[in-house]
């Protein structure tokens, strides 16, 4: 299985973040929380994306499945479990939730714009790709964790 990209998502996430400051930078604006609340509101974003991304790659580890988001064809266990339920993308959700505290932190509302675009490349570049090899290995079973959990929130 080809995916559209061979750029790890962790790398991905890390240019929006990049992107995204750069958008602090050149588009100041006016904060709308203090500072205290700006880093309190980061930390716990950032705590959650961590969790999110975390939790996903535990339960891959745990049904002794790749963890390996470029070669998703190596896949030998559909993950259904845990946080599996809510999403079929923790790890994913994981880094943009982590690029919105990241946002947050530079003060930037701006810089979901950047956000927004990595999901976008994610969707289009990675996880398409993924939910196309999935079909292919565990056919209606996958079909049906599709129909029955939602792609992000």
């Amino acid at each position: 299985m080809s995916l559209k990209t061979k750029i790890p998502p962790p790398i991905v996430g890390l240019v929006f973040a990049v992107l995204i400051w750069a958008i602090s930078k050149a588009i100041p604006t006016t904060p709308m929380l203090t500072e205290q609340q700006s880093l309190l509101a980061a930390v716990i974003l950032l705590i959650t994306g961590f969790g999110f991304a975390i939790s996903g790659m535990v339960s891959f580890r745990a049904a002794s499945t790749t963890v390996n988001p470029l070669q998703p064809d190596q896949a030998s266990a559909l993950v259904t479990s845990g946080v599996y339920r809510i999403t079929r993308n923790p790890m994913y959700i994981g880094l943009a939730t982590v690029l919105i505290g990241w946002s947050t932190f530079l003060g930037a509302p701006l810089g979901l714009v950047g956000v927004v675009g990595f999901m976008a490349y994610i969707q289009h570049f990675q996880i398409i790709p993924e939910e196309q090899a999935l079909v292919r290995l565990f056919g209606a079973e996958f079909e049906a964790y599709q129909a029955s959990v939602r792609r992000w929130l």
